[in-house]
């Protein structure tokens, strides 16, 4: 029987024949910051143009998701997060339709040799952190409700397949300790509007199901599952940042 590597380097050599850009090196970094088989990071790599393209589709979905679908079906109506919330809050809503266009654009910028340090970590954090909250809130807090079980299982996977993109990152990204300070600063932020900070007529992060909607736009945010996704929320960002560091460390090890 073949092994996975035999088969893994099967499928790298099919999907190279039809992508056959060169790849930046492996650089052999610890399993802990770089725990894809490297056959799996190469087809990713050489995928990087259709899966930008699915992620930024996936970001339109992301926002009709967020502006189009009802939050209840019952008064008092809400009839999208994005419209209960002011203009100027948007880009605070939708954390994963943003982590897809992050990494989107991520991938991008690397194919066209930009040097935007800044969006790959913004891509790392995004994928990572909103890759791993929202099964945890589907799985533990929200379940199916009222949406379809084919979407229900849409969104789980779908976010899982995002943590694994970050970790595409490491082979054309530097981790400068600027661009993760950006990283660190944009998602710090995002925790402190969503959970405990509120502006523009905050919090603004993902309603949860377990939340009861009080008036139009407003939510009851002292439930134990507000509490569990705002934890979850801090945990993934110090975890993101842990890893960022770890693999900055790391590639100067093998540099120097």
């Amino acid at each position: 029987m073949a092994t996975d590597e035999g088969v893994g380097g099967r499928i790298d050599a099919a999907v190279a024949r039809v992508f056959s850009r060169r790849l930046p090196d492996a650089e052999g970094l610890p399993q802990y910051v770089a725990p894809l088989p490297a056959w799996l990071e190469n087809v990713g790599l050489r995928l990087a143009w259709p899966i930008a393209l699915v992620n930024l589709v996936g970001t339109l979905f992301g926002f009709w998701y967020y502006a189009g679908r009802p939050l209840n079906t019952a008064p008092p109506l809400v009839e999208g997060q994005l419209g209960a919330a002011p203009l100027a809050a948007y880009p605070l809503i939708p954390d994963s339709p943003v982590a897809t266009m992050f990494i989107g654009l991520s991938l991008v910028a690397w194919r066209l040799d930009w040097n935007a340090q800044w969006l790959h970590m913004l891509g790392f954090f995004g994928c990572i952190k909103l890759g791993l909250w929202t099964p945890y809130v589907q799985l533990t807090l929200n379940g199916p409700g009222g949406i379809p079980l084919w979407l229900y299982w849409f969104l789980v996977l779908s976010h899982l397949a995002m943590a694994a993109e970050a970790f595409l990152i490491h082979r054309y990204a530097s981790f400068s300790v600027m661009s993760v300070a950006v990283a660190v600063f944009w998602y710090g932020f995002n925790d402190i509007v969503d959970y405990f900070v509120p502006v523009l007529d905050g919090p603004h992060h993902t309603w949860l199901r377990a939340e009861p909607i009080v008036a139009a736009g407003g939510f009851d945010h002292t439930v134990l599952a507000h509490d569990l996704a705002a934890g979850w929320a801090v945990v993934l960002t110090l975890i993101a940042t842990f890893l960022a560091l770890a693999t900055r460390v790391e590639k100067v090890k093998r540099q120097a």
